[in-house]
């Protein structure tokens, strides 16, 4: 199997422009999501701005901007704004606010108003199933489930997203997306359960021209960097 083979759509996990614009001539690279915490690494101060130099820079591939707030009343308007940033763009709106407290009704009230949303920090399959039921099935939406989170916590997060396949099917514009990526191999789990979407980010996503290596040549290659490694670094063993 080579990359050009998958079903799956993939998405660049990223915020700093330049590596989404080096992406963005990648063919595999199909959108992009972004969060706070990576606007913040990237050194974003302005995030409106910024935002709309993205969406000039691609502005024919989805893009999830998210919202900051944490009382309904703000986040939907940030929403709501974020939603004329341009027509590619998918207002990212976490599942819960800092309280816990489930944001099903805003999305609920966000989707039949048409805005395309991207519900996101999804973990178990009832919110999955909340979120599915509360979403328009007149508007795109997307439901961001963190596998590899959710697998950095001892939890086999391939049960979880095959249910969330079948539970996302109730709705036809709303797709499943695999988050929080760590590995080339999660592509293939969610490619092979029905994942319409994975995030990647930029070492994730610049390992995918080894895909499909063959298995044998990967180790001969392997041994060859460890043997010149060795040469450079002048290792000697007496005997």
């Amino acid at each position: 199997m080579n990359a050009d083979d998958l079903k799956i759509k993939i998405f660049a996990d990223g915020a700093d422009l330049d590596t989404m614009l080096k992406q963005y001539e990648n063919p595999l690279i199909q959108g992009f999501t972004t969060n706070p915490s990576l606007m913040k690494s990237a050194g974003v101060s302005d995030y409106k701005a910024y935002a709309l130099k993205v969406v000039a820079a691609i502005p024919d591939r989805p893009i999830s901007f998210e919202v900051f707030a944490d009382d309904p009343e703000t986040i939907e308007r940030q929403a709501r704004e974020i939603a004329t940033w341009g027509d590619n763009v998918n207002v990212k709106i976490p599942v819960m606010n800092t309280k816990g407290e489930s944001l099903a009704p805003l999305v609920k009230r966000l989707s039949a108003d048409g805005i395309a949303l991207n519900i996101t920090a999804l973990y178990t399959v009832d919110q999955v199933r909340e979120i599915t039921d509360a979403v328009s099935a007149d508007t795109f939406a997307i439901l961001s489930v963190f596998a590899g989170r959710l697998a950095d916590t001892g939890h086999d997060p391939v049960p979880v997203m095959e249910k969330s396949v079948e539970v996302v099917s109730a709705k036809p514009k709303a797709e499943l997306l695999w988050a929080s990526t760590r590995e080339v191999f999660n592509v293939i789990q969610a490619d092979r359960m029905g994942c319409h979407i994975i995030t990647a980010p930029d070492s994730v996503i610049a390992k995918l021209g080894g895909f499909g290596k063959d298995p044998l040549k990967n180790s001969q290659d392997t041994v060859i960097a460890f043997y010149n490694d060795a040469q450079a670094a002048g290792f000697d063993i007496p005997v």
